[in-house]
């Protein structure tokens, strides 16, 4: 049996953690928040993002079904479409915005000497999932 770290976990870890909760604290992210914290919701829908998953049932099925890898993938509370539902419609999108906006000034600041053959100085691109209905 394998006992290292889990894919998605080692993923992770370049999150930058404290960053995130910048943001979580800057908005109230977890005000009055018992459980399924901002990290939890956050985390949820990364996995969401990387396994390709299509909705909210997807989600939770998927994640229940490795109910005891949960803790060792980040996710401390219990996942349910409830919460995902819940956390999805009432939390800030600025929160999450931020985080964006961190990360893609560390991609800047790493690729800041790389020239790739393009004619374009400082511009960094992020792609976007989602699909227009």
């Amino acid at each position: 049996m394998y006992t290292g770290k889990l894919v998605f976990s080692q993923v992770m870890e370049h999150l930058p953690l404290h960053v995130f909760h910048q943001c979580v604290d800057r908005y109230n992210g977890n005000f009055k928040i018992k459980e399924f914290t901002c990290l939890d919701q956050y985390l949820c829908m990364a996995f969401a993002q990387l396994t390709y998953r299509e909705s909210l049932r997807d989600i939770e099925l998927c994640l229940r079904a490795q109910k005891g890898k949960l803790y060792h993938m980040g996710i401390r509370s219990s996942v349910s479409r409830n919460n995902l539902s819940n956390a999805n419609k009432v939390r800030d999108w600025r929160i999450y915005a931020d985080l964006a906006y961190s990360l893609i000034q560390t991609a800047r600041n790493l690729y800041v000497n790389e020239s790739f053959g393009l004619e374009l100085e400082n511009t960094v691109y992020a792609l976007d999932a989602t699909t227009s209905a």
